[in-house]
C-alpha cells in the first residue's frame, strides 16, 4: 500500500532523487527548499510501505500574478510505482490545498507537447485545458502546453461571506489549513 502525506523538511533529499530518477527538468536543492518554506501545504509525497519515497508532487502559488493561481511545479511517480492512480492522487492532494489554503481561482502547468501520458493525465483524469504553446519552453528546444484548470468560479464582490484574513488572496488563511489538514485521509 502506498500512501499520499504532506512532505516534510526530511523529504526533499528523496523528492530529489526521485526528480533525476524520471524527468530531464531537475533542480538544486535551494528550489526544493524555497517551495517548503513558501508553501508548506502545497507538496505531497507517495510513500511505500518501506518509506520509500516513489512520488511527488511540488507545486507553489504564483506571487507575481493578480489573479490567485496555483503553479504545479514538477510531478513524478517512479516507474515501479505507475498506472496505480498516485500522480492523480498527488495532484489532487496539492490542488485542494490550493484552493482550501490559499483560495487559488485555478492552477497552471506546463507539460511537454510529446508526453502523451501526462498530457492524457492532465486532460482526460484531472480536467486540465489548453491555454497556450509555450514555443522551445524546455532547454533541449521542445515546446511546451501550457494548461490550466479551473478550481473555483469567481464570486460577484457583492457576496461578503467570503473573506480573507489576513494578507490578500494568496496569503495562507490558518484557521483554513487547520480545518482540512485532512486533504491526504480524503485522497488515499
Amino acid at each position: 500500500m502506498v500512501c499520499i502525506r504532506k512532505a516534510t523538511v526530511n523529504d526533499l533529499l528523496a523528492m530529489q532523487e526521485c526528480n533525476l530518477f524520471c524527468l530531464p527538468e531537475n533542480y538544486q536543492m535551494k528550489y526544493y527548499i524555497y517551495h517548503i518554506l513558501s508553501w508548506p501545504q502545497l507538496l505531497y509525497v507517495a510513500e511505500d510501505y518501506n518509506g520509500k519515497i516513489v512520488g511527488y508532487v511540488l507545486a507553489k502559488m504564483e506571487e507575481e500574478s493578480t489573479e490567485c493561481k496555483g503553479h504545479i511545479t514538477s510531478l513524478a511517480v517512479l516507474r515501479t510505482h505507475r498506472k496505480l492512480g498516485l500522480a492523480t492522487k498527488l495532484m489532487t492532494a496539492a490542488q485542494i490545498a490550493m484552493e482550501q489554503v490559499y483560495g487559488a481561482e485555478y492552477v497552471s502547468l506546463h507539460v511537454r507537447k510529446s508526453n502523451r501520458a501526462a498530457f492524457n493525465l492532465y486532460t482526460e483524469t484531472l480536467g486540465y485545458k489548453i491555454h497556450d504553446v509555450e514555443a522551445k519552453y524546455y532547454a533541449d528546444g521542445e515546446d511546451a502546453y501550457d494548461m490550466r484548470k479551473q478550481l473555483k468560479v469567481k464570486k460577484p464582490s457583492h457576496h461578503h461571506h467570503h473573506h480573507h484574513h489576513g494578507g490578500g488572496c494568496c496569503s495562507a488563511d490558518l484557521k483554513a489549513d487547520e480545518k482540512h489538514g485532512s486533504a491526504e485521509a480524503k485522497t488515499e
